[in-house]
């Protein structure tokens, strides 16, 4: 079932979004060549509870992992796409770095991604990630009242696709509320003018995931969590939870 969620409701999730803004800023300002991915989890962990939030990714246990989430934040390095658990890896001159966030505040989710490197960027790995935001943007402005879910995912997939990069099947957008995950699913590729209408008050997470090499193969590591590419290539993420409103798209989850 679809939550549509009030106007007031919208200004709370606003609240829990500019918490996940924060902590994202925070890593992404903490991260460089020696830090753990460990020490940016503590640094995401601070902003949190500076500002009375919890986290939706602790301790999270999905029917298909093995073991409840450890962290707060998702730390996807290079291979890495999405769900990399933060341990003692020590960052390296020239990675890509997917930072996965959540926050709950008052109720209410908030559900953000970046992607960056770290020392000295390759140039290819430059245009992948401002291809996943890209694939973003369009895909946020195509959630607008009146079109449909596959509006927005046909909006991401053609900005992915066009630029050459592959994207993992089985993997997407979801909407946003009370809970991290909820009803509807967004997929990263469809058909426009398919799937459920865009009605205001609908909040929904809308984040591409692209793979350098082209290919759509992935694989779930040996944590059980971590999902990587199948043929070693870099990958990105990008994404924000975007309230579907009269006015137009509104997003929460940024600063």
């Amino acid at each position: 079932m679809v939550e549509i969620k009030t106007d007031e409701s919208l200004d709370s999730m606003r609240a829990a979004g500019r918490v996940v803004a924060q902590a994202l800023a925070a890593v992404r300002e903490a991260a460089a060549v020696g830090v753990t991915l460990r020490a940016l989890d503590e640094t995401a962990r601070a902003v949190l509870s500076e500002a009375g939030a919890g986290s939706p990714f602790l301790d999270y246990h999905p029917d298909w992992a093995p073991t409840p989430f450890p962290a707060v934040i998702c730390a996807s390095v290079n291979s890495a796409i999405v769900h990399g658990i933060p341990d003692n890896y020590r960052l390296h001159d020239g990675d890509l770095v997917s930072i996965d966030c959540g926050a709950v505040l008052d109720g209410w989710a908030g559900d953000s991604a970046i992607s960056f490197t770290v020392g000295r960027a390759r140039p290819e790995d430059l245009r992948l990630i401002d291809t996943a935001d890209e694939a973003l943007e369009a895909g946020i402005a195509a959630a607008v009242v009146g079109n449909r879910i596959g509006d927005i995912a046909h909006a991401v997939g053609r900005v992915c696709r066009g630029a050459g990069y592959g994207i993992p099947d089985g993997f997407g957008g979801h909407g946003v509320g009370r809970t991290m995950h909820e009803d509807p699913g967004v997929p990263n590729e469809g058909r426009p003018g398919r799937g459920m209408v865009l009605r205001h008050g609908m909040v929904l997470a809308i984040e591409p995931m692209l793979i350098a090499s082209g290919t759509d193969r992935h694989f779930t590591g040996p944590d059980g969590w971590t999902v990587r590419t199948f043929d070693s290539s870099r990958a990105s993420h990008a994404e924000h939870t975007v309230a579907i409103t009269d006015a137009g798209p509104r997003i929460l989850t940024r600063l």
